[in-house]
């Protein structure tokens, strides 16, 4: 017959999303850069773009979950959607290799510089001797076996359960609503995804309100010397994928209670797995790198 499919590729039909999505871009970087030059509604010019950004992720990803319950996601489809969540992982990998690279800059080869009101200033002759050193003499740096290793582990035990929920949901462990001391969130004794998908959930918002608290108490500021600058670019933005990982886990949750997973058919929520095992290995060189060998030897906050 013509015009039939005898292939296992899905051909998108026309989507208005990528020139949307585009446009609005556009729109947020514009508004970005008129705030960060204090013009003129510039601020609203970028939450527009924002909320346009946002509306063209629930509108695109809606979409392909359309297409996923249609029968478009063969078994070829979705082994290129793994391709393209490892090559986005990997660009990530990079993302951060960018921090790392500074930080090993920094403390490997300390100058006797400081950044002062954006400026960059050398030491006077005097105090090169002093101040090139790592961390920088005086500094208070944040004792790594509190709240850091308790972070650790909190990531560590959250790997474990959304491994556990990915496990459950291979052997199909989703049962309906059934009585029990999950019962009050519609959690029977069979649904180990939805278990593991709520343990991890709370384990993740537990992780960034341990770091909140750890920065609003943190010995040394953002500005003024390299090793703040260094710690909150490394280690927030590890916190906003923190962030943006748990987002990915409760939306898979409310699509795990609405029944869109299947034993065979559930990319995005191995792509949400993918994702946080990635934040949690992040975390571990972090916490290595940055907070014990970073601060060894130099004086505990508290100690």
């Amino acid at each position: 017959m013509a015009g039939a499919k005898n292939h296992d590729y899905h051909i998108l039909p026309p989507s208005p999303w990528p020139l949307i999505g585009s446009m609005m871009s556009l729109v947020m970087a514009t508004g970005g850069i008129m705030y960060m030059h204090q013009a003129t509604a510039g601020g609203w010019v970028f939450l527009i773009g924002l909320a346009g950004v946002l509306f063209t992720m629930w509108g695109w990803w809606h979409q392909v979950i359309r297409e996923a319950h249609a029968g478009d996601h063969t078994p070829v489809v979705q082994l290129h959607f793994r391709y393209g969540m490892i090559l986005f992982i990997a660009s990530e990998v990079m993302f951060f290799v960018g921090w790392f690279w500074a930080y090993f800059d920094f403390a490997l080869f300390p100058t006797a510089m400081s950044i002062v009101d954006g400026q960059v200033e050398r030491a006077a002759e005097g105090a090169a001797a002093i101040a090139a050193q790592w961390p920088p003499k005086g500094l208070e740096v944040i004792n790594a076996f509190e709240l850091p290793l308790l972070n650790t582990l909190i990531l560590l035990t959250s790997g474990t359960t959304v491994t556990w929920a990915h496990h459950a949901l291979i052997h199909n462990q989703r049962g309906g609503v059934k009585r029990g001391a999950w019962g009050l969130l519609g959690v029977g004794d069979r649904d180990a995804v939805l278990k593991g998908l709520w343990l991890t959930v709370a384990l993740g918002v537990l992780f960034s309100g341990i770091q909140a608290y750890e920065y609003m108490h943190a010995p040394f500021p953002f500005k003024g010397n390299n090793y703040g600058a260094a710690f909150f670019m490394a280690t927030g933005f590890h916190g906003f994928h923190v962030l943006i990982g748990t987002i990915f886990l409760i939306v898979c949750l409310i699509r795990a209670y609405k029944g869109d997973f299947t034993p065979k058919q559930h990319f995005g929520f191995e792509a949400a797995a993918w994702y946080w095992h990635f934040v949690d290995v992040v975390w571990l060189f972090l916490f290595v790198t940055i907070y014990v060998w970073g601060g060894w030897g130099a004086p505990v906050h508290g100690g």
